[in-house]
């Protein structure tokens, strides 16, 4: 099993042919209420490329509360972790251009309330082979999860932490300690290491965790570990229509992958695949494929 500690936003998406410039005001030629957060997306990602999945998080007393539960539970998420608090669901304000470049402000409105797993959120992460974090809860919450994941690492399930490091912000190295792989994007690796090279920031990194993937958008993926591996997937050619929740899918596959025993070269062909479908559609959790597609993808590739 997989578990996910993490955020749920409802985005609220607007398509423009270009984003505004400070003080302008322009039409925007469609609108969309989409169920999304860094968490509750990389757990309908992995669901739907074929893990068991428990989600682990909050959701506001508001009219979004429901539905961002519901969207987790019709992707086959487990949702009984899912708590409900006082006050207004976390929201994204996400305004997408022509071409699938997107711009984000996020309210943590109920992940703020979150300060750690419950004890029954401790079962949870103690049965699963993986646990995903990112970066959208406070971090003393997220810190708590991934030393209580550490703590069972070897002794009961071996469960392993994948960490999302966005948005991008120091690492304490109590996190650092307890995490197995980091999936950064480029950016974001060069934000924790100031090196603008992703090769550089790979290498900077595995100074700090065991395993680390840097996101490449349209030129893949690169793998890197402590014991000397380095690979890069090529992306899959496509025609980008909306690059939200394109990371937050590829961490989701991965877990996946790693979960069902794909050493790191299948298990990024198996990502990189999973996230290039998911940028031909619109949306977040929308926009993430299923299993078939996925293998289907994969074996065309290989």
């Amino acid at each position: 099993m997989i578990s996910v500690f993490g955020s749920a936003n409802m985005d609220l998406v607007a398509y423009v042919a270009q984003a505004p410039k400070p003080g302008e005001t322009i039409t925007g030629r469609a609108f969309r209420t989409i169920p999304g957060g860094k968490g509750a997306n990389q757990a309908i990602a992995a669901a739907r490329a074929g893990g068991r999945v428990a989600f682990l998080g909050a959701v506001g007393d508001d009219a979004f509360g429901p539905g961002l539960r519901a969207a987790l539970a019709g992707a086959g998420v487990d949702t009984r972790g899912v708590r409900t608090v006082p006050g207004p669901s976390g929201v994204a304000h996400i305004v997408v251009q022509d071409g699938g470049d997107n711009s984000i402000i996020v309210v943590p409105g109920a992940n703020g309330a979150l300060t750690g797993p419950s004890a029954e959120d401790a079962e949870t992460i103690g049965r699963s082979r993986a646990l995903l974090l990112q970066l959208e809860l406070p971090m003393e919450a997220v810190v708590a999860a991934a030393c209580l994941a550490g703590a069972v690492t070897g002794a009961v399930t071996g469960t392993e932490v994948i960490l999302t490091p966005a948005p991008a912000v120091p690492l304490p190295a109590e996190l650092l300690d307890a995490v197995g792989v980091i999936v950064p994007n480029e950016h974001e690796a060069a934000v924790l290491t100031g090196r603008d090279d992703p090769r550089d920031a790979l290498e900077a990194l595995l100074d700090l965790v065991p395993e680390v993937v840097v996101t490449l958008g349209a030129r893949g993926a690169m793998y890197g570990s402590r014991d000397g591996v380095r690979l890069h997937e090529p992306a899959v050619p496509v025609r980008a229509v909306d690059t939200t929740a394109a990371g937050d899918t590829f961490a989701g596959a991965l877990a996946v992958a790693r979960t069902e025993g794909l050493g790191p070269e299948g298990a990024l062909r198996f990502a990189s695949a999973a996230a290039a479908l998911s940028v031909r559609r619109e949306g977040a959790s929308t926009s993430m494929p299923h299993r078939p597609e996925i293998d289907r993808l994969v074996r065309d590739r290989t």
